[in-house]
């Protein structure tokens, strides 16, 4: 964790953007989701992403080189849907080891690359361990309150095993992301520690919540203080927000985020919210002009992209990034305090 929190200290650092908005590029078909093991696997794969590591390695590798090429410091690996839970859609359980080593494997050779080109801009890759589609703490039921799909136990068994092939993989960081239920996002943290106390490492790791709406809540009902303070017990790298909201309607909540917390704050806000046809309008300069506001107010550490957002939108960030002083954590911000008052 040391390299980061000393980076993180003296500059602002940048996510990558939308892995999904990209692949929606290539027009893919089921072919491409299948390689010669999967030729006659029984369902239908098209749309499983994260499957594309394995078979189409190289559309991941471009996608993370052209992240890095527009200033990103960290690349989320394609692992956003990389557990048994998730992959039990598609029937590919068995898959889970690989599709989370492959992914982290091939973020790390591209990262590795530009470091090795721009040794004084070293690049990262943080393992994305998504939400799952099932929540711990509702009912997908509402003629059953108290019925849960998943429990906690199933889902730290999961988290277990995707950590593990992403730690194996070679990432950097664990990014435990897009959280609507923080009784997901602690399943997922208890496996991490897990991982490490048996394999005898640190990594640092970085959480990320989602606000649902225009209450301010995540799906599961939490405020974003009542999220933080569900997580701030474990030792994180980063608290931050993503998904759901675009910039501008995510700032109020980032704000509560910033003046509470004692970790670094990210935000990878989506471009803007989605038109009728599921589609994201904002341009990379608008979401820039948006979030100069965070960086003006001093509010984060982190800053990227989610949905809709392309390698176009990540360039603008990053040069606009370049020119603010990261938030100080309150650590820093008490030297700061008993150097004005000495």
């Amino acid at each position: 964790m040391k390299k980061q929190t000393e980076l993180l200290h003296k500059k602002i650092l940048v996510l990558d953007g939308a892995m999904g908005t990209m692949i929606q590029r290539h027009k893919l078909e089921e072919g491409d989701f299948r390689n010669e093991s999967l030729k006659d696997h029984d369902k239908s794969l098209k749309g499983n992403n994260d499957l594309l590591s394995i078979t189409r390695p190289d559309i991941i590798k471009e996608i993370h080189g052209k992240y890095f090429e527009a200033g990103a410091d960290i690349a989320e690996t394609n692992t956003f849907s990389s557990t048994t839970i998730a992959q039990a859609d598609y029937g590919l359980e068995d898959l889970v080891y690989e599709l989370n080593y492959q992914s982290a494997k091939i973020a790390k050779e591209v990262a590795d690359e530009f470091t090795k080109k721009e040794p004084e801009k070293p690049r990262f890759v943080a393992g994305s361990m998504g939400p799952t589609n099932r929540t711990a703490s509702l009912s997908p039921d509402v003629n059953d309150p108290g019925f849960r799909a998943i429990t906690f136990e199933e889902l730290r068994v999961a988290y277990k095993q995707q950590a593990e092939a992403l730690i194996e993989g070679g990432v950097d960081m664990l990014l435990v992301e897009t959280v609507f239920d923080t009784l997901n996002a602690k399943a997922a943290l208890f496996a991490i520690e897990d991982v490490k106390d048996e394999k005898g490492i640190e990594i640092p790791v970085m959480v990320s919540g989602t606000i649902t709406d225009a209450s301010g809540r995540t799906l599961s009902g939490q405020t974003t203080e009542a999220f933080l303070i569900s997580i701030s017990h474990m030792d994180l790298l980063s608290v931050g927000l993503n998904c759901a909201l675009g910039a501008a309607q995510l700032r109020p909540y980032l704000k509560i985020l910033s003046d509470k917390s004692d970790f670094f704050v990210s935000a990878h806000p989506n471009a803007g919210l989605p038109n009728e046809f599921g589609q994201y309008d904002e341009t990379p300069e608008m979401m820039a002009d948006q979030i100069k506001e965070f960086l003006e107010e001093g509010l984060v550490n982190i800053v990227g992209g989610c949905c809709g957002t392309t390698p176009e939108h990540i360039a603008e960030i990053s040069a606009l990034a370049a020119r603010y002083q990261p938030r100080l954590i309150k650590s820093q911000q008490s030297t700061v305090d008993g150097l004005a008052v000495n």
